[in-house]
C-alpha cells in the first residue's frame, strides 16, 4: 500500500540517526527523533494487523460488515472532539481542534453534506443496501471500543499534562491510525470507486490523504495541512516543556490498543489466513 503515515518509517527517514538529546529530556532534538521512532513502531504494528494486512482477501459480507462497524465508531468521532475540547484548556490546541471539528460539517447553510453522510454514501457506491446501513447495529466489541474511547480521553484530562495527552490522542488516534486505516481499507475500495480518471470517493480516500502524517514531530513543516502535522506542531512544542514524555507514548499505546481491539473481532473471519 502506499506509506503515507510514519514519516518515511522504513527508510530511517533522511537515513541519519541523531545521537543528540536523550529521550524525555524537553526540547532535545534526539528526543523527538526517539519519540517518532517509538510512533512509528507503533503505526507499523497496525498496518500489519492481520486484517487489515489480508483485507483484500475477507470474504463481501465480512469485508461489509468492517464497514459497517467501523461507521459507528467514525459516528463517535465527533462527540470524541468534543470532549477532548471541553477538556483542553491550551488555546493553540484548541483553535487547531476545533478548526478540525468544523470541517466535519463544512457548509453552515444545509447545502453540503457532512463527512458522516459521505461515508455513508461511500458505502452506497461500494454495494452496501441501505437497508443494511439502516438496520445495522454496533457489535458488543464496537461498543467497548466507543466507550474506552472516551473513557481514554475523559481520564487523559484529569492529567496533570492534560494538553499533551490530549494532542497526542487527537492526533494518533484521530488522525494518523484512522489514515492508516483507510489505507488499507483503500486497498480494496479503490477499484470500484475509481475509473475512467475519476476518483469518487468522498469519504475515504480523502480522510485517507488529509489525515495522515506527512512529516516527523521533530521536523513537523509550517507548511503541512493534514491535520496529523497541524496537531503535531502545536503537540511539538507542548512536548518541549515536558519534564517527561511518559504521558504521549501512554496515549499512543493505549490508542493503538484500542484500534486493535476493534480488527480483533473479525480475525474469526480469516481462518489460517495471516493469523
Amino acid at each position: 500500500m502506499p506509506q503515507q503515515n510514519g514519516s518515511d518509517r522504513r527508510d530511517g527517514r533522511d537515513g541519519t540517526v541523531s545521537g543528540a538529546g536523550v529521550l524525555g529530556a524537553p526540547g532535545a532534538a534526539g528526543g523527538l527523533d526517539r519519540l517518532d521512532a517509538f510512533e512509528d513502531e507503533l503505526v507499523e504494528r497496525f498496518d500489519q494487523h492481520p486484517v487489515l494486512a489480508n483485507i483484500a482477501s475477507l470474504p463481501d459480507d465480512v469485508f461489509a460488515d468492517v464497514l459497517l462497524q467501523r461507521r459507528f465508531v467514525s459516528l463517535a468521532f465527533t462527540p470524541c472532539y468534543d470532549l477532548a475540547i471541553d477538556l483542553l484548556s491550551d488555546e493553540a490546541g484548541l483553535r487547531i481542534a476545533r478548526v478540525i471539528l468544523r470541517e466535519e460539517y463544512p457548509d453552515s447553510h444545509g447545502h453540503t453534506r457532512s463527512h458522516r453522510e459521505d461515508m455513508t454514501e461511500d458505502l452506497r457506491q461500494l454495494g452496501i443496501p441501505q437497508r443494511a446501513i439502516v438496520t445495522s447495529k454496533p457489535s458488543a466489541a464496537t461498543r467497548g471500543v466507543i466507550l474506552d474511547s472516551l473513557e481514554m480521553i475523559a481520564e487523559a484530562g484529569a492529567e496533570a499534562d492534560a494538553d499533551v495527552r490530549m494532542l497526542t490522542l487527537l492526533r494518533f488516534w484521530g488522525e494518523i491510525l484512522v489514515s492508516v486505516e483507510y489505507g488499507r481499507l483503500w486497498e480494496r475500495m479503490g477499484p470500484l470507486l475509481t475509473g475512467d480518471g475519476e476518483n469518487r470517493s468522498r469519504f475515504y480516500y480523502p480522510h485517507y490523504s488529509h489525515d495522515a502524517k506527512a512529516n516527523p514531530l521533530a521536523r513537523v513543516s509550517l507548511l503541512s495541512t493534514t491535520h496529523a502535522d497541524r496537531l503535531g506542531r502545536r503537540l511539538s512544542e507542548l512536548l518541549a516543556r515536558e519534564p517527561s514524555y511518559d504521558g504521549f507514548k501512554e496515549m499512543e499505546e493505549r490508542s493503538l490498543r484500542l484500534k486493535t481491539d476493534f480488527y480483533d473481532q473479525f480475525l474469526p473471519a480469516l481462518g489460517g489466513t495471516g493469523a
